[in-house]
């Protein structure tokens, strides 16, 4: 389990194309200073199982289903990634509960700018919609977020100066795909109203 509260902002080091998988080594040194091979380690939202641990550099195995419901297919050596350890038992609950695990991808609409926060406007996978309401949390790219505003086909969220400091959002151009996690207590809560 996860806050969505961004550790560290971590680099692709290597890429290696497997069958019907991929090994991703991420260069990391904070949150790599303690991760043995086992542990969870949420990569822009998803969450991977640390296979290796050397020199700061984590490795993980992505496996196809990964690859076809988030956007790790479309890294590169370089890409800058948000990464987040494993909440431990005994630890402040800040964000929402994350569970890691990428309920669809999006695209940046829009970045509108103020004087001390920024709104962005994604677009709003149909089969998610009825999950994301305005004030309730949504996590992008394993971000905690607020939704500041919703429609039929996409959702705003306003960030603040630390957010786009301290996470990939400050990066983030129109047309970039970003992996979204809706709220799990709204699909409990469907899935127990459905009977």
């Amino acid at each position: 389990m996860f806050t969505g509260l961004v550790e560290e902002i971590g680099v692709v080091d290597t890429l290696e194309q497997l069958e019907d998988a991929v090994r991703i080594a991420v260069r990391a040194p904070k949150v790599t200073e303690d991760a043995s091979p086992g542990d969870s380690i949420a990569v822009d939202g998803v969450c991977l199982t640390v296979v290796d641990n050397v020199a700061g550099v984590f490795t993980a195995d992505v496996m196809r289903e990964t690859l076809d419901r988030s956007r790790l297919g479309t890294y590169s050596e370089g890409s800058k990634v948000n990464l987040e350890r494993a909440l431990a038992a005994g630890q402040r609950m800040d964000g929402h509960i994350v569970q890691g695990h990428v309920d669809g991808v999006a695209e940046v609409v829009s970045r509108t700018p103020s004087q001390h926060w920024e709104v962005v406007r994604f677009t709003l996978p149909a089969n998610l919609g009825r999950y994301v309401v305005e004030k309730g949390s949504i996590t992008v790219n394993g971000t905690s977020l607020t939704v500041s505003a919703v429609g039929d086909d996409f959702f705003e969220v306003s960030l603040i100066p630390t957010t786009l400091r301290d996470t990939t959002a400050g990066d983030l151009t129109v047309g970039d795909p970003v992996n979204l996690e809706v709220d799990i207590v709204a699909k409990y809560v469907e899935k127990m109203v459905q009977g």
